[in-house]
């Protein structure tokens, strides 16, 4: 009998295991990397991070802020796109002779354009060091302006030295502010045409013959190497060093829909022969993670009636509806049901006062799954509701007497005409008494003795 029911026992907990929910494989997804970030950039949520605000080496991601800081100076009328610059011999002091460059020699003259060109799609750091002497006069003046536009961005993690990302140990960053940065850059259509380009044109020189460049993102081109090719890819910007390892902020879009991934310290592995960035692939498997695992749901419309309030003080209407202050949407895992998503209201007052204005915000709707909540939006009054006069008074008038030194004054003159109704009845007392002894008194007829 004991044996029957121990295996009766087993079989109930196999049955149990097997109806068990398994771990969803993406909660499990991670990136080979010191740190990595993705964000949609339509409705700026974080689908992916990894130590996003971990300080790291940036290598030439730096450049990306270069190049910002040159348009903004053209936006501002500083400098023109077409405007042609000559670079000085102090723009090429401290660069590595091995690294990144596009041949450009002290003395010779390019435009601006041309200049972003060679910054940004084969990172020539000459050409970091020209523009940064174009845009502020000087290096170091133009290293002091990307540090007061990094904080005026919001990053809080950053450190810049020079404008082209050469190490150094007090030059670093963060997957966010490199987030932050590369989203103020998109917002340039010369930076999105240069760093989404497969390659670019130079035209000749004072110095040079016309020269092609071509890109160092492999997503983009497979003009350097092949097997990183992603044909949602836009850019951004690749850097490198060994001290910060194999970096990359990139953009992709899809259908609608646009990411941003910032990949940093990645290492560069050789298999059976074959070298491997994972800078690269690893930030393919993270637009792979976003475009397959996340779609987008509308949680709620701010056209959308929630509830029914109840008015008081009105004499025109009893309840006053209201309607989210905003449509919210949201990135959700394709695994997750709509259905699952748990609606709160939590009213300012359980009865709202009349006057009422259109938009009064008379409470909130929290939208959640589980612990997180996915929305949390205000809730508007969608008309106005006038109020009584009458009912007003009514309600002033009630308040008043509830005040407690009213309930004391009106305790007071209560217990005073008490007494004062007791003294006049006590009164009337003694003089019915008194009335009544003389009437016995004149009943006897005595008038008194008579005088002798």
């Amino acid at each position: 009998m004991k044996k029957q029911r121990l295996i009766s026992l087993i079989l109930y907990l196999v049955l149990c295991l097997a109806f068990v929910p398994a771990a969803d494989a993406k909660d499990d997804f991670d990136v080979e990397a010191k740190a990595a970030l993705l964000v949609d950039v339509n409705t700026g949520e974080i689908l992916y991070e990894k130590d996003m605000h971990e300080r790291n080496y940036p290598a030439s991601i730096t450049k990306v802020m270069t190049a910002l800081l040159t348009l903004e100076a053209v936006d501002a009328g500083r400098l023109r796109l077409d405007q042609e610059i000559t670079a000085q011999e102090s723009a090429f002091l401290g660069l590595a002779s091995d690294g990144s460059t596009a041949g450009i020699k002290p003395g010779e003259t390019l435009t601006v354009k041309d200049l972003l060109g060679c910054l940004l799609v084969v990172s020539a750091n000459e050409s970091a060091q020209i523009l940064a002497e174009a845009v502020s006069g000087s290096i170091p003046s133009f290293v002091a302006l990307m540090n007061r536009r990094a904080e005026q961005l919001g990053c809080k993690d950053t450190h810049f030295v020079n404008p082209s990302g050469l190490h150094d140990d007090d030059h670093y960053t963060s997957a966010w502010d490199i987030y932050l940065i590369a989203s103020a850059a998109l917002k340039y259509k010369t930076f999105v045409d240069i760093c989404g380009s497969k390659s670019y044109n130079v035209p000749e020189t004072n110095l040079a013959k016309p020269r092609e460049l071509h890109t160092t993102n492999y997503l983009i081109s497979t003009w350097r190497t092949r097997g990183y090719y992603y044909e949602d890819a836009r850019g951004i910007k690749t850097g490198s060093t060994p001290e910060a390892g194999y970096c990359l902020v990139a953009s992709a879009e899809h259908g609608e829909r646009r990411l941003i991934s910032v990949v940093l310290g990645a290492e560069r592995i050789v298999e059976d022969g074959v070298t491997y960035t994972k800078s690269f692939s690893e930030t393919i498997r993270l637009f792979d993670h976003g475009f397959n695992d996340f779609r987008s749901l509308n949680l709620v419309s701010d056209d959308e009636f929630i509830c029914e309030v109840p008015v008081d003080l009105s004499s025109e209407a009893n309840y006053v509806v209201v309607h989210p202050s905003e449509s919210v949407t949201r990135m959700i895992s394709v695994d997750l049901d709509p259905e699952d998503f748990t609606r709160t209201i939590a009213l300012n007052s359980e009865i709202a006062d009349a006057p009422i204005a259109e938009g009064d915000a008379l409470g909130t709707l929290t939208i959640s799954q589980g612990d997180e909540v996915y929305a949390e939006v205000e809730l508007l009054a969608l008309n106005d509701v006038s109020a009584s006069k009458l009912l007003i008074r009514q309600r002033q008038l009630k308040e008043f007497l509830a005040r407690p030194w009213v309930k004391f004054a009106a305790a007071g003159l209560a217990a005073l005409a008490v007494g004062v109704a007791v003294l006049t009845l006590s009164s009337r007392m003694r003089s019915r008494r008194y009335s009544s002894r003389r009437s016995v008194y004149s009943n006897t007829g005595y008038r008194g003795r008579k005088k002798r």
